[in-house]
Order: C-alpha cells, then sequence, then structure tokens
C-alpha cells in the first residue's frame, strides 16, 4: 500500500477536530494531567461521567515521573496502594506501611486507564480563563495553544462549557488563582483566598490533603497538590498517596454536584 502523507494529515486534523468538538460541552473539565487529576478523570468515566483533562505540558503526569529528585521511584502508603494495585501497577512492599513503585510505570498506568475508561486528555492546551455564569458559577474554562502562551502571541483563545471544572494543576493552582484574582471571587478557605502552600512535611501534607479536597468555590473542585496550595498546608515531596486519594475523592464530591445541577 502506498502511503500518501496529506491523507494522514487529513486523518489527523479531521479525528482531532471531532474530538475537540464533543470535548466542548462536558459534564467535568480538569485541569492539570497529573497523578489526581487523572485519576479524578478515572473515576469519573467510569461512571459513564464526560470528563475531559487540558494539560499545558507535553507529557502527562505532573511531578510523578521524575519521582524524587530525579530518582524514578515514588513512594505510596498503605492506603492508596489498593489505587495503585487498580492501576495494576507493580508494587513493592517495604515494611511499615510503605510501598514503592516505578514512578514511570506508575504515571503510564494512570494515563492509560483513565483514558480507557473513557475520558478524553488534551495536552499542551493551556487554561488562560475561566467561564462565568448565572449564580456566579464556574461553568467551563478558556483554552489556548500551549505554544501561544509560551511565545506571548495575541491570538484569542476558545471557551469549553463545563457543569463541574476541577482544578489540579498542582502547586501553581491556577484556576483558583484566576478566580481569585481576575474575578475576585471569595474561596472556601480559612481566609477566602489562596493560603499558600506550606514547607515539605510529609506527614502533615499527606493527613491534610483529603480534608482540603474540596469544593472551593461554586462549580470548581480542588485537588492534588493544589488542594493543599490553596488551603495553606505543607508540601509532601515523592509519597504519591495523597494525590492519589485526593483525585479519587474530588470524583466523589463532582458526583455528588452533578445530580443537584440536574435537578436545578
Amino acid at each position: 500500500m502506498a502511503l500518501d502523507d496529506v491523507t494522514i494529515s487529513r486523518l489527523i486534523t479531521r479525528s482531532f477536530l471531532e474530538e475537540f468538538q464533543q470535548a466542548m460541552d462536558i459534564d467535568v473539565a480538569i485541569g492539570g494531567a497529573g497523578p489526581s487529576g487523572m485519576t479524578a478523570a478515572y473515576y469519573l468515566a467510569k461512571e459513564g461521567i464526560r470528563t475531559v483533562i487540558f494539560e499545558r505540558n507535553l507529557r502527562p503526569g505532573g511531578g510523578m515521573p521524575g519521582g524524587g529528585m530525579m530518582f524514578n521511584t515514588i513512594v505510596v502508603q498503605a492506603e492508596a496502594k489498593e489505587i495503585l494495585d487498580e492501576f495494576g501497577v507493580r508494587t513493592k512492599d517495604c515494611g511499615k506501611g510503605y510501598y514503592t513503585a516505578d514512578s514511570v510505570e506508575a504515571s503510564a498506568a494512570i494515563c492509560l486507564k483513565c483514558i480507557q475508561a473513557g475520558a478524553k486528555l488534551f495536552n499542551l492546551m493551556s487554561i488562560e480563563d475561566v467561564m462565568i455564569r448565572e449564580n456566579n458559577r464556574v461553568t467551563g474554562l478558556v483554552l489556548n495553544w500551549s505554544a501561544v502562551e509560551m511565545a506571548k502571541l495575541h491570538v484569542d483563545p476558545l471557551s469549553i462549557r463545563s457543569k463541574v471544572v476541577l482544578d489540579a494543576t498542582g502547586h501553581a493552582a491556577e484556576i483558583c488563582h484566576i478566580v481569585v484574582n481576575k474575578l475576585g471571587g471569595r474561596l472556601n478557605t480559612e481566609t477566602g483566598g489562596i493560603m499558600g502552600e506550606k514547607s515539605m512535611w510529609a506527614e502533615v501534607a499527606e493527613s491534610k490533603i483529603l480534608e482540603n479536597t474540596r469544593e472551593v468555590y461554586p462549580g470548581l473542585i480542588v485537588a492534588g497538590m493544589a488542594a493543599n496550595a490553596v488551603c495553606g498546608a505543607p508540601r509532601m515531596g515523592p509519597i504519591f498517596g495523597g494525590m492519589l486519594l485526593s483525585g479519587r475523592r474530588a470524583a466523589e464530591i463532582a458526583l455528588g454536584i452533578l445530580p443537584q445541577l440536574a435537578i436545578s
């Protein structure tokens, strides 16, 4: 069979545009394809929720592929091991409730499982604004190509509508910053604003992350490291159990919100 370059290009553009149009009106939009964002997407998609992740970078995984200081190993505690088991990630029992896993295998497995569950992941897209509509609620995202953002080009973005938005953008908590800085929104935190993450303290950070995974603004849930950054808890370093548990918890919160929107 003779291969035709133009046919290949047409297949790529047609497929992409079809999928992107389908992503313009969805149930849950997730900013960030780190472990918490992809875990949330997996559990949502499993329940038939139309879920799309928008990732700024070329590769998904957030900080997980780098392990600890570029040693490609991560640690999870016993409570989170069952999630890695569900993703098919091999772990090593190190005793005292600690388990290690290959950081690249874990990242790849979580990504694969969330996509196979039915979630869609668009990489190289940046979130530059949010949509706010009725009742001062977050109802979607405003997107542009990451290359446009990096080159500082004046190119207008496109919008997608979503019933629920999840900020899983990591330390930066980018979506929450937009809500606070651009809209003057008051968040569901002790101060009403973004409190900022504290210095690394894994024990406290891991214990706080589920408490901090919450709806911080109407229609906006925060998860993963973004949850601790918004709520003023410490960072936790290369232990990733909290990230996985937070992602699952965020999915549970979204699943609780969506039926209420259908009733209203």
